[in-house]
C-alpha cells in the first residue's frame, strides 16, 4: 500500500500512516517504529512522467520491506535535503550535490547506500552546455553577454558543476553571460532553448543515447537532433540512494539489500526506472562524492552562482 504526501520545507512534517499487517510488523522492530518509509527525489521531469517512472519502484519496495511507502513530492532540490536532515524523509534518490548539500548539513549523517550505473556498468556522467544547432555558437567564448539557463541551484549538473568548472576556466557566469536564470528543472531548460527564449543551459549527459535531451526526444517531447553540445564538465559521480544514519542499523541494511537488489528481483521496475539503460547499482562509497562536496563547499564560501 502506498500513501502519497505533497512535501514543502514551509510545510508541516510528513506524518507516517496506515496499517500494515501484523506478520510484518513481527519481521522487524524497525517496521513497528517505522510502518511507513517516506521515499523522496526531484526528478526534473512533468508529474505524470514522474509517477510512470517512479510508481512500479515504489511497489516494489513496498512488497520487498513490508511497509508502506510513502512519496515526497517537492518543488525542488531543497525540499528533499531539508526533509531528510529533518527526519521527515528516510530514503531519497540524490544527484551529487544535493546529496553533498544534505552530507553538509547533516554533519556526515546522511550516506549513500547505491549509485547508478549506466548500460556500460560505468559510475559516473557530465554536466554540458547545450545550444541549438542551428545557432552561431560553438564554445562558451561565443556566449559572451548571452542568456544562460540552468536548472536548480543544487543541481550538479544543472548548476554547481558547471559554475564551479566554468568559474576555474575563466567563464564566471554571473559576470560573462549577460544573464542568468533558473529553469527549475531539466526539461524546463531545454524546453526554453528549444524555443529559443535563451541562447543555451546545462544539464546532464551520459552518453549519446543516454542524455536528457535524448530522453526527451525518445519521449516525443522535442525533436531528434536540433541541440549541440559546445561544452563537457569533467566526470561527476554516479547519482546515490541515500540513508540517514541515526535510523535503525537492521533497517538500513534491508533497505540497502532491497535497493540494490532491485535490477534482479525487482527487474520491471528497474527498466522503467532506468528506461534500459542501466546495469545495475553499485554500493554506495561516501569517498565517491568528496570532489563533489567540496565542490558545493567552495561554490558556497565564494559566492558562486548566487545572482544566477
Amino acid at each position: 500500500m502506498l500513501t502519497r504526501r505533497n512535501f514543502n520545507i514551509a510545510l508541516p512534517a510528513l506524518l507516517g500512516a496506515g496499517a500494515i499487517s501484523s506478520g510484518a510488523r513481527a519481521a522487524g522492530d524497525w517496521r513497528q517504529q517505522y510502518p511507513t518509509i517516506v521515499f523522496g527525489t526531484v526528478t526534473g521531469e512533468n508529474a505524470a512522467d514522474r509517477i510512470k517512472r517512479y510508481q512500479p519502484v515504489e511497489d516494489y519496495l513496498s512488497s520487498s520491506l513490508g511497509v508502506q511507502i510513502g512519496w515526497a513530492e517537492a518543488t525542488d532540490y531543497a525540499g528533499i535535503i531539508q526533509g531528510m536532515i529533518s527526519h521527515k524523509v528516510q530514503l531519497a534518490h540524490f544527484g551529487p550535490a544535493s546529496f553533498a548539500k544534505a552530507w553538509i548539513l547533516s554533519r556526515g549523517q546522511v550516506v549513500p547506500v547505491a549509485e547508478m550505473l549506466d548500460q556500460y556498468g560505468n559510475k559516473g556522467y557530465y554536466s554540458v552546455t547545450l545550444v541549438r544547432q542551428d545557432s552561431p555558437y560553438h564554445s562558451i567564448a561565443d556566449l559572451k553577454g548571452k542568456t544562460y539557463a540552468f536548472a536548480d541551484p543544487n543541481s550538479t549538473s544543472g548548476f554547481q558543476a558547471p559554475s564551479y568548472f566554468l568559474t576555474k576556466e575563466g567563464y564566471p557566469p554571473t559576470t560573462f553571460f549577460g544573464k542568468t536564470l533558473f529553469s527549475g528543472s531539466h526539461e524546463n531548460s531545454v524546453m526554453a532553448l528549444y524555443h529559443k527564449d535563451i541562447d543555451a543551459c546545462s544539464t546532464w549527459y551520459n552518453n549519446a543515447s543516454l542524455s536528457n535531451p535524448s530522453l526527451m526526444a525518445k519521449k516525443g517531447m522535442i525533436p531528434n537532433g536540433w541541440w549541440r553540445v559546445i561544452w563537457t564538465s569533467p566526470q561527476l559521480p554516479s547519482d546515490p540512494w541515500a540513508m540517514p544514519t541515526w535510523l535503525p542499523q537492521q533497517m538500513r541494511d534491508d533497505v540497502t539489500k532491497v535497493v540494490l537488489d532491485m535490477p534482479t528481483k525487482g527487474k520491471e521496475a528497474f527498466a522503467v526506472l532506468t528506461s534500459g539503460l542501466s546495469t545495475g547499482f553499485a554500493p554506495g562509497d561516501v569517498k565517491d562524492y568528496a570532489p563533489i562536496i567540496e565542490m558545493v563547499k567552495y561554490n558556497a564560501e565564494h559566492h558562486i552562482g548566487q545572482n544566477g
